[in-house]
């Protein structure tokens, strides 16, 4: 399990190059079958535009791009340059292209079709999925500052806290600050908590507040 980059939220991009409008817009996509649906959903909303030129990454190592009637290779491969740059997976880049009767030429086209991206990503919310850990602590009452000092020094995101005969927090720990994380807290609370590791997560903070994925998605 490694941290990577996603698309939490889509948004859209416009620019204008001689006439021309290039609008693109940004999806979170799971799989193949779902960047077609959505491809299909765009070409019927843009019926009237020249070209839907795209692009799309999965976690899974498939990536596919198009250049839809534009010459080879000035559309879909700098679209799909512009997110392999950016280091983002499960995302899905739709560029629609309504022509405004000048030639670009390959050079203007690449440039374009590469900037539209870019504006694109720009609008949307980028977030990095963080692979981690769940970890559950049962401690007493007089323990509970300490732990929450750790938590808050180490930035580690609390997903709940329940106060009972016991207080519980359920924290999302990165894999890299699990083991720290895990002595400072036995130290600090000199064994006088129980400390369990529920499962392995990828969790984002996000607005503030962690949001979890689970494995299932990775």
């Amino acid at each position: 399990m490694k941290d990577y980059k996603i698309i939490y939220s889509g948004g859209s991009g416009e620019i204008t190059e001689k006439k021309s409008r290039f609008i693109a817009n940004i999806f979170p996509v799971e799989s193949e079958e779902e960047a077609a649906k959505i491809i299909e959903a765009a070409k019927k909303k843009y019926w009237d535009a020249r070209h839907n030129c795209y692009a799309f990454v999965l976690k899974n190592g498939v990536s596919r791009c198009s250049d839809d009637g534009e010459p080879a290779g000035t559309a879909g491969r700098p679209i799909l340059e512009v997110i392999t740059g950016a280091q983002i997976y499960n995302i899905l880049i739709i560029v629609t292209r309504y022509f405004g009767g000048t030639l670009l030429g390959t050079g203007g086209l690449v440039r374009a079709y590469s900037k539209a991206a870019q504006e694109g990503i720009a609008a949307s919310q980028v977030v990095e999925k963080k692979a981690g850990q769940k970890i559950t602590i049962k401690t007493d009452y007089s323990s509970i500052g300490k732990l929450q000092y750790i938590t808050a020094q180490m930035g580690i995101a609390v997903l709940s806290t329940s106060y009972g005969e016991n207080v519980e927090m359920e924290l999302a720990v990165s894999g890299a600050d699990a083991e720290t994380f895990i002595k400072k807290t036995r130290e600090a609370l000199s064994g006088q908590a129980d400390i369990n590791t529920d499962s392995d997560i990828y969790f984002a903070v996000i607005d503030g507040k962690p949001v979890l994925f689970g494995q299932e998605q990775a």
